[in-house]
């Protein structure tokens, strides 16, 4: 089985090699890191034809080939195309003003054969991310209507009213059914060839999501992976025809309930430091869940000597809340640390601050995972991240990490996210970075999640660009 490899792999993976194999891998190394992309992938194509190297070997130096195009098409911007979304409100926009948003991370760039290039969504994100600038952006537009905050003023209260009433921590199950399709455009894979195909599926051993009911499926023959696989997925195999798409579709029903546990400090119970729950999930993980110096450091600050597991939490949300708003993410598998690349460059998706999160609170003692799938509210459906932090006595409390960022007049709803979770959910995986059912033999588009699918054919991973996704969603009485 093919394990996903990363950038930082790359010298450990090949560390028995001679010293003239090491120098040329460390030369590899060094031109990635300088965005030499070119000449790294000449000295990649080179290395492999002139030494006998084992699968993993060629595995590791082609996925660092694959990790250079994913940047290549996530940094495409041009200087001229971010002056232009800008000056529409900073006419007056300069190289000075850019270099300023630069230096402080709110403009991503990176160098690229030599050329400085921007994030896809740079100028948009500038917008999200400084604070003036986002001023500026709503003097102009003026302050657009949120539905989903109108939505989640209605729909927290009735959740947390209901759980003050009962010991059940579940209500408000909201029926949903979902039609997924992933479609590969005609040709983009030859006639007559297989392309394999892995579709997000909803997780059947959550208590929040039950009655789970497959209504149809657009194949013959299809796998649903086993709960042990933790990126739940449903697996099909078409064949390509020249001349048209190969669509992929599956519908399903299910309801997805709200969950609310109004924790207080003061109930909090110790930890069983010997449970083997308790070891596994506040241990540290590669490839994002490292304890470094970086995230000691930053623990210090944010948590200070607070002890208190809830109290903990709250501190860390609250940083969050407060220093990290939302901005659209590169592709994670592009990315060697996450929850440092949140820290150093001050913002960051519901993934990113969902994996801060967890590394803080698992360096501090408090049991955490990743979970993860769909926001699935009738006037905002996307992809979405979030956590779940174990409690003594309490069990699994569902954690929001990103939905924190918001506020509500009523301080008790301010807190919901911090240990509760609303109805509109769909969850698919219980950890990240886990395999798929069945394996997969090319390097994963999506290295941490699983939401949007997977794709590959004996030529190969079919990256995003490659393919679309679409996701309905009603919600029958």
């Amino acid at each position: 089985m093919k394990k996903i490899l990363i950038l930082t792999v790359l010298t450990l993976t090949l560390f028995s090699c001679s010293d003239k194999k090491q120098q040329t891998i460390d030369s590899i190394n060094a031109e990635i890191a300088a965005g030499n992309f070119a000449v790294a992938d000449s000295l990649i194509d080179k290395y492999i034809a002139q030494n006998q190297l084992s699968e993993d070997e060629i595995y590791s130096l082609n996925f660092q080939k694959d990790l250079m195009h994913r940047k290549r098409l996530d940094f495409r911007s041009s200087k001229e195309d971010v002056v232009k979304y800008i000056s529409k409100y900073f006419p007056e926009v300069d190289d000075a003003m850019l270099e300023k948003w630069e230096k402080t991370k709110a403009l991503e760039t990176i160098m690229i054969d030599g050329e400085k290039k921007y994030f896809n969504r740079a100028a948009q994100n500038l917008f999200r991310i400084d604070k003036e600038a986002r001023k500026r952006k709503t003097e102009i537009d003026g302050e657009s209507v949120d539905e989903l905050q109108l939505l989640l003023e209605k729909h927290l209260p009735e959740i947390m009213e209901q759980a003050k009433k009962s010991i059940v921590r579940q209500s408000h199950p909201q029926k949903m059914k979902i039609t997924y399709t992933l479609t590969v455009p005609a040709n983009t894979v030859p006639s007559g060839k297989t392309i394999r195909c892995w579709l997000p599926y909803p997780r059947t051993d959550n208590r929040r999501q039950t009655n789970i009911e497959l209504l149809s499926v657009d194949a013959d023959n299809y796998l649903i992976s086993p709960d042990e696989y933790l990126h739940k997925s449903l697996y099909i195999e078409k064949t390509a025809n020249e001349n048209e798409a190969a669509v992929f579709k599956y519908s399903f029903v299910m309801s997805s309930a709200a969950e609310w546990f109004d924790l207080k400090p003061e109930n909090i119970k110790p930890y069983n430091k010997e449970s083997e729950l308790y070891k596994k999930y506040t241990a540290e993980r590669s490839t994002h869940v490292i304890f470094s110096s970086l995230i000691k450091d930053f623990s210090a600050k944010t948590v200070g000597t607070e002890t208190n597991p809830l109290l903990v939490s709250n501190k860390i949300l609250q940083y969050i809340k407060d220093n990290y708003p939302w901005a659209s993410a590169l592709e994670y598998s592009t990315m060697e640390n996450i929850p440092e690349y949140v820290i150093e460059n001050n913002h960051g998706d519901c993934g990113m601050v969902g994996l801060l999160y967890i590394t803080l609170c698992k360096y501090n003692g408090i049991p955490a995972k990743w979970q993860s799938g769909f926001m699935l509210h009738p006037c905002d459906v996307n992809l979405h991240d979030w956590a779940e932090i174990y409690f003594e006595g309490t069990g699994w409390v569902p954690v929001d990490p990103s939905f924190i960022r918001r506020s509500f007049a009523d301080s008790d709803v301010n807190a919901f996210y911090s240990n509760g979770i609303d109805a509109y959910r769909w969850i698919v995986n219980d950890d990240y970075s886990q395999q798929l059912y069945p394996a997969k033999k090319y390097p994963r588009s999506e290295t941490v999640d699983f939401q949007r699918g997977e794709v590959e054919w004996d030529g190969g991973n079919l990256y995003f660009n490659k393919w679309n996704w679409d996701i309905d969603v009603e919600y029958p009485n």
